[in-house]
């Protein structure tokens, strides 16, 4: 199991792959079943080596919105559902199953897709490495661009290294770890890097 949320009954679904493709329907394509039963599929994937990284729910009528995704290599970017001027989705909504469209132009240099979500500018994103580097960003300093670019470097990766997970937080949401050592006894809180994406 990847994702669980709880909808309106008019909520939109995005599912993204980490081959860089992401779909996008309405919950109502997604038949009610019981709590066992094995669910109905989502998005196409494309062979062994591919799978889902992300799901989120969306309100097109929400325009503090934008769809996040990030790739293994530090590469993000943000896009906006639809287009603020002509009106048009950048993301069309489909039936369910299908392959989708593209979100991130995956690459050598990218990596690939590694997760998606929906966020505002009243919020952090949170970028956790394979290595245990954690870094916090604004997420109002990640530019908008279009559907199927390669995004802006966010991070630097160290070789060997890659991006693990990303989360959302409240912009005022103080992130507390708390390590203890053999004994049980609390060690030193480490601190988390706060940092600005590149142009590159």
């Amino acid at each position: 199991l990847l994702a669980a949320r709880m909808t309106n009954g008019n909520a939109e679904i995005m599912m993204a792959v980490k081959s860089g493709r992401a779909i996008r329907f309405h919950e109502s394509k997604v038949r009610s079943t019981g709590r066992g039963g094995i669910g109905v599929a989502g998005i196409e994937v494309d062979d062994k080596n591919d799978e889902v990284v992300g799901m989120v729910c969306v309100d097109k009528e929400d325009k503090t919105k934008t769809v996040l995704v990030v790739s293994e290599n530090g590469y993000g970017k943000r896009t906006a559902l639809d287009d603020a001027e002509s009106g048009e989705a950048n993301y069309r909504i489909t039936n369910r199953g299908g392959k989708g469209v593209k979100t991130i132009s995956v690459t050598d240099k990218t990596g690939s897709l590694v997760g998606l979500l929906a966020v505002s500018e009243k919020e952090d994103l949170m970028i956790t490495c394979v290595s245990g580097i954690t870094i916090r960003m604004p997420v109002s300093q990640i530019s908008e661009q279009g559907r199927a670019t390669q995004g802006v470097k966010l991070i630097r990766v160290d070789e060997g290294d890659k991006i693990a997970a990303i989360t959302q937080l409240d912009e005022d949401e103080v992130e507390v770890e708390i390590q203890t050592n053999d004994e049980g006894s609390t060690g030193d809180t480490p601190e988390t890097e706060e940092t600005t994406p590149s142009e590159e």
